[in-house]
């Protein structure tokens, strides 16, 4: 395909793969199936490969190509994000419309939204094209985000219909009710502290300095306001937001225009309740007056919008009773206590258990089997105990102690020192088996799927399976023996192992359940020991050497492959076809070995990724750190503190025209 014709097909492409992300992640109405989209993925960045130059920002293979940083730079806010005014009743909100008819001399239409309890977000668009995110910081000045906004699937890298010039468009960066139960069950399984709330959780995602983690936590946005939508030739709010979906922008959808109060109060009272059925989280109601040159006159205070309010529902915590108190085992063998309660309505769905963590917890909060306690669910999604109800206790009730045996093996129980956890150490304890297949079989392990959790229970209780790697020995036969499992389930379960054979390294790794290590860690390994045969014979002190891996980690990952069990796992895995190698990019020349790389500032010929896949394929290494083992900084614009340690170390700095010199060099050496 000459370059003519390769410009025509990217251009086809990126339509294309826009289309089917905006199918899937904002109407979640995809056309076609995982491996076909995929397919023109692969497509896309082949030609691209091909013909470097016709790589553009707006491409979707750019949504996860920057390097680490060291700090965001900050960000101006020409109109400032203001914040909201709350109010807590219907009382206050009347209070509210009232002012506002005052105000105006007259009686106004107000627009209805859904307040999403996320991150506020700044996006600018340049002729249609994303090329800035920002944070909203204090309201007028915020953080550049923008690597991190890039992963962000549900927002377009280009808008769908032309617009010209400079447009500015804010929303609210969210993270779903199950990305959010998945991302702390992963953390409590690493020993990582818990995010609170989905929004703690969007908010810590997005100000990661390392992209491709914000690309792991499954963000996604919605767009509610356009900045100077007057100029566009817009009169109302109402209409902005039917705008804003028409340029292929995500918007919530719930929005009603609402002539009067009692349409307000109707609104509100209709989500009381509907809202819990939301994927996502909300906490109120957004009102703002819809007239936007109405806005104008109403203007604004040093901190909010006189023209706009947000109603807050109140939080929800109800009283019921701790029937029993259960143990679960979990898949590096920590034994939860977990409460069953007696049924009670919460955030719209009926609660019967709350994980109460550990010893210590139930000691700090001193629940006991018979208490009355307050129970609420955390950012509507994960039920816990709030306070126990102790003039409500009756009197010789017993404190609550763990178990000296496993409740699925009958193996002793430990607490080793400095762990707040007591542990089940069978290895071949069912409990663990079946979590380490779910482990395993995760999306951020070995993505197989239709491996659930119902088929993994039958699996291990029928014996087909006493490791992870009796999966890839499973016959169309056994599996389609199984309740539920057909010919054709079975027949695409078995594709799906097949598949999951060719992951990427770190996502094996991963998918081990090595404790404390996490996808990233994962992706750290991978990339410096290049292979899973050179890791297990990897000791503590190589595994230091890597930054950001710290004692605890490498003594877990060493204990990990000195057990024969696991070895032998690892044996039977590589045995069965599973690729235990990391793809590097083709090594051109060997003559940067032993050099080491660190790039800090904007790079203007390529991007941060391309240029250490440069490196790599002349055999050197890139680092995101400066250290004195350094060899050479590259300084592109707008460096970040790295250059300062850099010359504070006296690492030798070079600009960008120099290492492409120093590349050519080598190449041609």
């Amino acid at each position: 395909m000459d370059k003519a014709a390769a410009a025509r097909r990217i251009e086809e492409l990126k339509r294309e793969i826009a289309r089917h992300d905006y199918l899937y992640y904002v109407l979640d109405s995809p056309e076609i199936s995982d491996e076909e989209y995929d397919a023109l993925m692969r497509e896309l960045r082949a030609l691209e490969e091909a013909y470097p130059d016709l790589r553009t920002p707006d491409s979707p293979t750019q949504r996860v190509g920057g390097m680490p940083v060291d700090e965001f730079e900050h960000v101006v806010h020409e109109v400032p994000m203001l914040s909201l005014d709350n109010v807590f009743d219907l009382g206050e909100l009347k209070s509210f419309c009232d002012r506002v008819s005052r105000a105006l001399k007259e009686e106004v239409s107000y627009t209805a939204e859904l307040k999403i309890d996320g991150v506020a977000v700044s996006l600018i668009y340049e002729d249609g094209v994303f090329v800035r995110g920002s944070t909203r910081g204090d309201g007028r000045v915020g953080e550049d985000v923008t690597a991190n906004l890039r992963t962000v699937k549900s927002m377009p890298l280009r808008l769908m219909k032309p617009v010209s010039g400079r447009l500015e468009v804010r929303g609210e960066v969210y993270m779903q009710k199950k990305d959010f139960a998945e991302l702390n069950a992963q953390r409590e399984e690493e020993g990582e502290p818990l995010f609170a709330n989905p929004r703690n959780a969007a908010a810590g995602s997005l100000r990661q300095l390392d992209p491709s983690i914000t690309a792991k936590r499954h963000l996604r946005v919605f767009v509610y306001q356009a900045v100077n939508a007057v100029q566009r030739g817009l009169k109302s709010q109402y209409e902005v937001l039917q705008w804003l979906k028409g340029l292929g922008l995500p918007t919530q959808g719930t929005e009603r225009l609402c002539d009067s109060f009692d349409e307000l109060t109707k609104y509100i009272d209709e989500w009381r309740e509907k809202r819990f059925a939301l994927p996502y989280v909300t906490d109120g109601v957004v009102v703002k007056v819809d007239d936007l040159a109405k806005q104008e006159i109403l203007g604004t205070t040093a901190k909010a919008p006189r023209w706009a309010v947000a109603f807050k529902y109140p939080a929800e915590e109800k009283r019921t009773r701790v029937k029993d108190i259960e143990i679960s085992v979990g898949r590096t063998g920590a034994l939860t206590p977990v409460a069953i309660l007696e049924p009670v309505r919460l955030s719209g769905t009926i609660v019967q258990r709350a994980s109460l963590h550990n010893e210590d917890e139930i000691r700090r909060k001193d629940v006991r089997v018979g208490d009355y306690v307050w129970v609420r669910k955390a950012g509507e999604i994960i039920p816990e105990v709030v306070r126990v109800d102790k003039e409500a206790r009756r009197e010789g009730s017993p404190p609550f102690e763990m178990p000296k045996e496993c409740p699925a093996c009958g193996s002793s129980v430990v607490r080793l020192p400095g762990e707040a956890a007591h542990r089940c150490l069978n290895r071949s304890c069912p409990a663990q088996i079946k979590e380490g297949l779910k482990h395993f079989a995760s999306r951020s392990g070995m993505d197989i799927q239709g491996l659930g959790e119902k088929l993994i229970d039958q699996l291990v209780e029928k014996g087909f399976i006493r490791d992870i790697a009796d999966l890839y020995t499973l016959s169309e036969e056994e599996l389609a023996s199984l309740e539920r499992m057909g010919k054709k389930s079975a027949q695409n379960l078995i594709r799906a192992l097949e598949a999951s054979k060719n992951r990427p390294l770190a996502n094996l790794i991963y998918a081990l359940g090595i404790r404390y290590v996490g996808s990233r860690v994962a992706e750290l390994l991978a990339e410096n020991f290049g292979s899973l045969e050179r890791l297990m014979e990897a000791t503590e002190e190589e595994i230091l050497q890597i930054e950001g891996i710290g004692p605890r980690i490498a003594s877990s990952v060493v204990s990990f492959f000195r057990d024969e069990a696991n070895r032998r796992t690892i044996e039977r895995l590589i045995a069965l076809g599973v690729k235990t190698r990391l793809e590097r990019p083709a090594l051109e020349k060997d003559v940067w070995r032993g050099l080491r790389f660190v790039f800090t500032g904007e790079l203007e010929r390529a991007t941060r990724l391309e240029a250490e896949n440069i490196v790599k394929s002349l055999g050197g290494q890139v680092s995101s750190d400066v250290s004195r083992k350094t060899s050479y900084v590259v300084v592109g614009k707008n460096p970040g503190s790295k250059l300062e340690r850099a010359v504070n170390l006296g690492v030798k700095t070079i600009d960008e025209d120099s290492f492409w010199r120093m590349v050519e060099e080598a190449k041609e050496g």
